[in-house]
């Protein structure tokens, strides 16, 4: 069975640290799950009066949310929490009230920053909105990565051998979760 992954990159920056690890994640991860980038850049900002007519970029989201078996969050800190892109992108997915694309999606989190705790403040704000929004996130292992020069390989992989070695354990357990909750739901 194939799971679809749909990739949620909290940076809108072209050349974002969290987009290129997200892409050397998808190349650690097991043949049967497909990483599929979900675009947040053209999303309006989230106004409660436009529940009832939502906008086509909208309506994309909430569907490429929908038909995925789990989600992977992959965001920079800014000021001590996630993006406000990440955060329109969540609203609009949950909205309106009792239609959440968002619930019940197995999901896993990472980041990368250039400071020295990595993402680990912005990542435990998402983990409380995401259990808010009833999607099961996996706890361990955390990845709070720092960036530095040569972080990444010139071929987009992970450099360090040590750094790629615990993100195939990240990765590895990621797809577990991933199928446990996907088939938990299949067959309900």
């Amino acid at each position: 069975m194939s799971y679809r992954i749909a990739v949620i990159v909290g940076s809108l920056r072209h050349d974002s640290y969290n987009r290129q690890l997200a892409e050397a994640l998808a190349r650690l991860a097991p043949r049967e799950l497909e990483f599929v980038p979900v675009r947040i850049d053209d999303l309006p900002l989230y106004d409660q009066d436009d529940d009832s007519h939502q906008s086509e970029p909208v309506r994309r989201l909430k569907t490429e949310v929908a038909d995925a078996q789990g989600l992977l969050f992959v965001t920079p800190e800014y000021n001590r929490s996630i993006p406000g892109v990440l955060k329109n992108a969540i609203d609009h997915g949950s909205r309106p009230y009792g239609q959440s694309a968002w619930a019940d999606k197995p999901a896993g989190i990472v980041g990368i920053s250039v400071g020295a705790i990595g993402t680990a403040v912005a990542q435990q704000h998402l983990r409380t909105i995401l259990a808010y929004l009833d999607v099961p996130t996996l706890g361990q292992p955390e990845v709070f990565l720092q960036h530095k020069t040569g972080f990444f390989a010139p071929d987009g992989g992970i450099a360090s051998e040590g750094t790629k070695q615990f993100l195939q354990k990240f990765m590895d357990r990621y797809a577990e979760w991933v199928k446990h909750h996907a088939d938990r739901i299949a067959n309900r």
